[in-house]
C-alpha cells in the first residue's frame, strides 16, 4: 500500500522544521534568564538591580541623614539606574602605546569646524560675552574656546543619562591604582547631581551627559553647577544644557574663582638653557601652579624670547610631541586657572591655541550681525 503524497510531504516538513524548532527552544533557553519571573515581584526586581551597586543602601541612608532625602524616594530612583558598562570601558586607562603627542591632540581642537562655528557663536553671543568679560575679567575668546574645546558649541553634549554614568562609576569602578579616590569623587558627584535635581526641580533621571557625568555646554561637573553656575540670562534659572548665556557667565565665573585676573597674559615660549635641562624635573613638578619669578627663572637657565613681565609667577610646561622636540612654555596665573577646567597641559594650550584662532579669525571678517557691532573691541591677552 502506498503512502498518500500528502502524508509524505507532511513527515518531510517536520523534519525540515525540526532543526529550527530545536534551535528556538536554545536561544528561548538562553534568554528566560533575562526576563522577570512571572512570580518576581517588582522588590526582587529592585534588589537585583540595587546588587550591581555595592554600597548604595548605605549611600542612600547618608543622604537621608545629611539631606533630608525621603529613603523610599531614593529606593525608587536608583532602581531606575541602569549599570553603564559602556562608562566604566571609556574611563580605564588606555594602554601604553604611543608617546603623548601635542601636535596630535592640538591637531584634534585647534581645526577649521571649532574656529569658523567660534566665530559664529561669538557674533551671535557678543552682548553676553562682553558682559562676561567686563564683570569677571575673562576675555570672550577664552570663554569661547572653551565651549568650542568641550562640546563645539553644544552640538556635543553627551547622550548618558547622567545619575547612571555616575552612580557606575561611583559604586563599580574599574580595578585601578586610584579606584578608591576615583569612586570617592564619583559619589560626590551623584550626591551633588541629587541636590541639584532638587534644587532645581527637575528629575535627576532626565539630566543627559558624558560618560563620566559632565553637563551642558560647558560640561560641568555638578558640584560646578552648584559651586559655580551662573544664571546669566537672569531667567529664574541656572540650566546649562540649554542656555549657551548661563554657559557664558558660569564658565568667566569658575576661571575667576580659580585664580584669573584681569588683563594678564596666559604663555610666553620658554628656551632652556643647560642649566635648566639639568635640573629639568624639579623645574617642571611644581603642580598646576605658577611658582616662579622671572629672576629665578633666569638663574635656573630658563627663558623666553621676549622680556617677562617681572610682577608675574610662571611655572614651566612641557608639551611633548612624541618622538620630535618636546616644546617648553612659560605660563601664568591664567594659563593655570583653565587647568583646573582640566587637568591637563594639552588641554590648557589647546583652549589657548583655538582662542587664539578664533580671535584672529573673529577681527579678520567683517561684523556680520548687529550684535556684533554694539560689542566693544577687547585687546587679545593670548600671547
Amino acid at each position: 500500500m502506498k503512502t498518500p503524497r500528502h502524508a509524505v510531504l507532511r513527515v518531510a516538513c517536520v523534519c525540515l522544521l525540526l532543526p529550527a524548532l530545536f534551535l528556538l527552544s536554545d536561544v528561548t533557553a538562553q534568554e528566560i534568564p533575562n526576563k522577570p519571573s512571572p512570580t518576581q515581584t517588582s522588590s526582587d526586581r529592585t534588589a537585583q538591580r540595587l546588587a550591581k551597586f555595592p554600597g548604595i543602601h548605605e549611600f542612600i541612608g547618608q543622604m537621608a541623614a545629611k539631606h533630608g532625602f525621603d529613603r523610599d524616594e531614593l529606593f525608587a530612583t536608583f532602581a531606575q539606574v541602569r549599570h553603564s558598562k559602556q562608562a566604566v570601558q571609556l574611563v580605564r586607562p588606555a594602554p601604553p602605546s604611543k608617546p603623548k603627542n601635542w601636535q596630535a591632540y592640538r591637531g584634534r581642537f585647534v581645526e577649521p569646524v571649532r574656529i569658523e562655528a567660534g566665530v559664529r557663536f561669538w557674533n551671535k553671543h557678543a552682548r553676553d560675552l562682553a558682559r562676561a568679560e567686563k564683570q569677571y575679567g575673562v576675555p570672550a575668546e577664552i570663554i569661547v574656546a572653551i565651549i568650542g574645546v568641550e562640546s563645539i558649541y553644544g552640538r556635543h553634549t553627551g547622550n548618558f543619562r547622567v545619575l547612571d554614568a555616575l552612580t557606575t562609576l561611583a559604586f563599580d569602578y574599574p580595578e585601578t591604582p586610584n579606584r578608591a579616590a576615583r569612586m570617592n569623587f564619583f559619589r560626590g558627584e551623584v550626591e551633588q547631581t541629587l541636590l541639584f535635581a532638587r534644587e532645581s526641580g527637575i528629575d535627576p533621571l532626565s539630566l543627559r551627559g558624558s560618560y563620566a557625568g559632565a553637563i551642558g555646554w560647558p560640561q560641568f561637573m555638578p558640584s560646578s553647577i552648584r559651586a559655580h553656575g551662573v544664571d546669566f540670562d537672569r531667567d529664574g534659572k541656572i540650566d546649562l544644557r540649554k542656555s549657551p548665556t548661563d554657559a557664558i557667565g558660569s564658565i568667566a565665573n569658575f576661571l575667576l574663582r580659580h585664580g584669573w585676573k584681569r588683563g594678564e597674559p596666559i604663555v610666553f615660549q620658554a628656551q632652556l638653557g643647560a642649566a635648566a635641562q639639568s635640573r629639568l624635573e624639579a623645574l617642571l613638578n611644581k603642580g598646576l601652579e605658577a611658582t616662579f619669578w622671572p629672576a629665578e627663572l633666569e638663574l635656573a637657565g630658563v627663558t623666553s624670547n621676549v622680556e617677562l613681565p617681572a610682577n608675574i609667577r610662571f611655572g614651566l610646561i612641557d608639551l611633548q610631541n612624541g618622538h620630535e622636540p618636546t616644546e617648553y612654555w612659560l605660563g601664568t596665573g591664567n594659563f593655570f586657572a583653565i587647568t583646573k577646567y582640566n587637568r591637563s597641559y594639552f588641554y590648557a594650550m589647546s583652549v589657548t591655541e583655538l582662542a587664539r584662532a578664533v580671535r584672529a579669525a573673529h577681527n579678520a571678517e567683517p561684523e556680520i550681525t548687529a550684535e556684533a557691532t554694539k560689542a566693544p573691541s577687547v585687546a587679545p591677552n593670548v600671547r
